[in-house]
This record gives C-alpha cells, structure tokens and sequence, in this order.
C-alpha cells in the first residue's frame, strides 16, 4: 500500500534509548527478532551514515526498513525524495505520523521482497512513481537494514535493472566481512564475488552492538557499495554470473575438480572439468575460494 506525502512540516525528535523505550510502552509496541528489528540510538553514527551517502536534492533515496521514522525523517530533510519501504504495520503508522507533512516523502507499506531472490514488484513500481513526481536523477538506498533482509536487499537491488548510484547501509559485522574479503579469507566466497564483480565496496565503520536497541549480540557496520558500470558490463549476464556462484560454492571443502564435476545444474564427466580447467591455466586440486574475480569470471564463461 502506498500512502501519499502530505503538505506540512514537522521536525523529528532525536531518537534515543529513552526516547523510544517511552515510546513503546506508550504504544505498547515490542521489536520483532524475526524481522532483525534493532534501532540506532547512537545518533552520531547515524550522521556518519548519512554524510556517507552524500545526499543532494537530486536524490531519489529508497530507505528499507523505516522503522519509527527518525531517520526517515532526516533524509527528507537532505535528499529530494525519499521511499520509506516497511513491512511492520506498527512502525509503518509511526513513521507515517512522524513524517506527516513531509511532502517529499512517499512510504509503501510492503515486504521488500517477494521471496528470497526477487525483489517487491511493488517496490520498483513505487521507484518509477515517485521518481517521475520528484524529478530526482540519483538513486540512492541509504539504509538501517534489517538483518533478516541484508543480504537479499543488497544483491538483488545490485543486480536488478533499476541502476543505483549508491547505497549505504548497516549489517551485520559478519556480513560486511563477506562482503569485504578477498581471495583466500574464510569469508570470502559468492557474496563477496558476486558484489564486487559489479561494485567497489568499502567499510565506513565498525558499529558496537551498544549502537544498537534492542541491543543485538554481534557487532555491525556501515557499508558503502558504489556500483561500478565498467565492472557490470565486463561481467556481462549478471544473473548468469550469480547462478553460476551458487552451485560453484554449494560444496565449499571440495576442490575446484569436484565443485565443478559436482554441480547441481547437472553433473559435468571430470575429463571435461580437466579440459577446460587447463585452457584456463588453472589447477583442479585448488579451492574456489583461492581464486581472484576476473578467474571466477572466467569459469563462469567455460563452466555457467
């Protein structure tokens, strides 16, 4: 459901630990672990973020995850428009009440995702609308992510048609170590390939869980994930790409011979698996994960 910006102004209280604890129990709301629903009260990482995604009025900002507003509200006050996407019904009216005459904010109350790999079609549709209504030319997804949605939201907005300037989010530490590491690190495998072959990815900052409320039992980061149109068009059929990663790292401990013999898109006779791997220059007995991007890329041509 989209709901409509309204025509006033309003200015957002800076949303604290005391803040939103009052908040709740007046509401008689309770964050949902399921949904990865942890509140940034630690307000000048929160400025950090959003100085991060150097925001302009030229910016068409899709937030995921609006949470009670706060920061929602302190994107309209930067950026052109902003799409607050929120999939619980408590906070979408929070938010709604906070940004209430915000007339360069649209909200559309949904799941971001239509299932793990896809991305809302509501989504994309609410993107073309309220970039034609604004006139924005950037788009950008700034964003205190969910944890339960991080990795989806990333990859599948990265590979999707709808081309991002920037996004700057939050995750899990975990996760921006995936997305981070290089060839030979236990983190590194097909997120860590997959994004980086059609982006450049730096960390911007470590993040305390005390950052956090309800405070979670890991740390987390900011990340900032630049599109690169070079790299995309080098790649090629990024979904080819992503499929081909899927199955390759299926069987993480097998030799690159046996991940590839083994695939699940249907068995390959080792003979051939030893023949290709030798016109590419590369020793069957070593692990995926030992290889650089541009050989991934060069596996996927011979074996995807």
């Amino acid at each position: 459901m989209l709901t409509e910006p309204a025509t006033e102004s309003m200015t957002s209280p800076r949303q604290t630990l005391s803040y939103l604890r009052t908040l709740f129990d007046e509401r008689g709301i309770h964050p949902k672990s399921k949904l990865g629903q942890n509140f940034l009260i630690d307000l000048n990482l929160l400025e950090l973020l959003l100085r991060s995604a150097e925001l302009s009025p030229l910016d068409l900002v899709v937030e995921v995850g609006s949470g009670t507003g706060g920061m929602t509200v302190r994107l309209a006050e930067v950026a052109g428009a902003v799409l607050a996407v929120e999939v619980d019904p408590a906070f979408h009216e929070l938010t709604q009440e906070l940004v209430h005459g915000k007339a360069n904010v649209t909200q559309l109350y949904a799941d971001v995702l239509k299932r793990k790999n896809e991305i809302n079609p509501a989504v994309f549709t609410a993107i073309a609308d309220v970039r034609t209504r604004s006139g924005c030319t950037n788009l950008k997804l700034v964003a205190n992510l969910p944890y339960s949605v991080a990795v989806p939201v990333v990859s599948n907005f990265l590979l999707s048609d709808t081309l991002f300037e920037r996004m700057v989010v939050t995750v899990q530490w975990e996760i921006a170590e995936r997305l981070l590491a290089s060839p030979g690190c236990k983190d590194y495998g097909a997120l860590a390939i997959l994004v980086q072959s059609v982006a450049d990815v730096t960390l911007v900052r470590q993040m305390p869980p005390s950052a956090f409320w309800p405070r979670p039992k890991v740390s987390s980061a900011i990340v900032q994930i630049v599109p690169n149109a070079a790299k995309r068009a080098h790649v090629g059929d990024v979904q080819k790409l992503r499929n081909f990663l899927r199955d390759l790292y299926v069987h993480r401990r097998k030799n690159l011979r046996g991940a590839l013999a083994g695939s699940p898109r249907g068995n390959i006779e080792k003979t051939e698996v030893d023949r290709k791997l030798a016109e590419l220059g590369v020793e069957g007995t070593v692990r995926a994960e030992d290889l650089d991007l541009e050989q991934h890329l060069r596996l996927c041509a011979a074996f995807g």
